[in-house]
């Protein structure tokens, strides 16, 4: 009798999965939105999350308007409040490239400034704002690498993929990271806690103590025990 085969992994399977990865989401988000223009204008963020040393690039396709100015700024929600670039009035189609220094959250901010020879301030005096992010795998270029590499169609999909990969694992180690800083201050939450009830119960404890001997002096003194 011969021996049980091994079932094998189809080319079915293995093409099902390499789709299944080049279909996965990518970090992208585009907005569209209408900036007001104001002398003193306050910032508009838009933030989106993203890992350090990561690749980020901005596209701001910026509608024309008389009498504005538009500048943009990106930033982090790091403690260090790091500020990648700040560009002054920028106009049609703007792309802007940087890599993050820390964990957390990319701001991409803006400001429409009204031209002081502007009376009043209106809400016709704005301007749409076309924007558009790319953060990690999706902010590479693949076509120009394969251009300038020489890549063929399957190897230009493989490194598209091993783009992908990379960002899996570095997304399970960020959550790994994570999940021990959590259990972390868990366990030292817990501690504290431990710690304050002991403190509560040797007070308490001692408290009791100090009663007891103070009212069998005070018996004492009157005469009421021996």
């Amino acid at each position: 009798m011969s021996p049980p085969r091994r079932p094998q992994v189809s080319a079915v399977s293995w093409l099902f999965f390499l789709s299944f990865l080049l279909l996965a989401p990518l970090e992208s988000y585009a907005i569209k939105f209408s900036l007001q223009a104001y002398r003193y204008p306050p910032a508009k963020c838009i933030w989106n999350p993203a890992h350090a040393d990561t690749l980020v690039i901005v596209t701001a396709n910026v509608a024309p308007g008389d009498k504005q100015r538009v500048d943009i700024e990106i930033v982090d929600s790091s403690p260090q409040k790091n500020v990648y670039l700040s560009k002054r009035n920028i106009n049609a189609e703007t792309r802007l490239a940087i890599t993050t220094h820390a964990e957390g959250e990319v701001g991409v901010c803006f400001k429409n400034y009204l031209d002081p020879d502007v009376r009043s301030e209106s809400a016709k005096t704005s301007r749409i704002i076309d924007l558009d992010v790319d953060i990690g795998a999706d902010a590479v270029d693949y076509n120009a690498i394969a251009n300038q590499e020489s890549l063929s169609g399957l190897e230009t999909e493989m490194r598209k993929l091993e783009g992908l990969v990379k960002e899996i694992v570095d997304e399970m180690g960020y959550l790994k990271k994570r999940e021990e800083r959590f259990t972390d201050t868990n366990t030292s939450t817990n501690q504290r806690v431990q710690n304050f009830a002991w403190f509560t119960i040797i007070s308490l404890t001692g408290l009791g103590v100090w009663q007891i001997m103070h009212l069998r002096a005070f018996f004492k003194r009157k005469y009421l025990i021996d």
